[in-house]
């Protein structure tokens, strides 16, 4: 049995410890929110937040998240209540057609002393992110929206 917390939640994995993390989020935790792009761990699609820190779901076997605080997008808020992040992203165009969202949303949501941060600073933050609709200025505009507010 691998035991973690899950949104904030304790949760129980008790398959097979060598499945990847974002299958047991999507298929036995029912977290469909987290999506998967390339497979490799190059496009960012499927990040989410381990201890705080980004990482990419599809290469992470679940054996390495006991003991581990694991959050997904559906930590962030929901369709009736987002949270500041995702109504700046819906209020610049940051997502279009979504499926990098995710993954864009749960590395932009860590950074949480951005201040009147910069365009630089926040694609520097954001590299690691592969987009084929936004050409990216959406997605810097979205998160700078909320780094001028307040914390991300």
């Amino acid at each position: 049995m691998i035991r973690f917390t899950l949104n904030g939640r304790k949760r129980a994995f008790a398959g097979p410890p060598f499945k990847r993390l974002i299958d047991v989020l999507r298929e036995d935790m029912g977290l469909t929110g987290t999506k998967e792009g390339c497979g490799e761990g190059e496009c960012g699609a499927c990040t989410v937040l381990v201890d705080g820190r980004p990482a990419a779901s599809c290469l992470i076997p679940i054996c390495q998240m006991a003991g581990r605080r694991i959050e997904t997008v559906e930590s962030l808020g929901r369709p009736d209540k987002l949270n500041p992040l995702q109504k700046s992203f819906a209020k610049h165009g940051g997502a279009q057609c979504g499926f990098c969202t995710p993954g864009v949303l749960m590395s932009a949501s860590r950074l949480k002393r951005m201040g009147a941060a910069k365009p630089e600073a926040v694609r520097a933050a954001m590299s690691g992110h592969l987009c084929r609709c936004t050409g990216y200025q959406p997605i810097i505009d979205s998160i700078a929206g909320v780094a001028k507010r307040k914390k991300v």
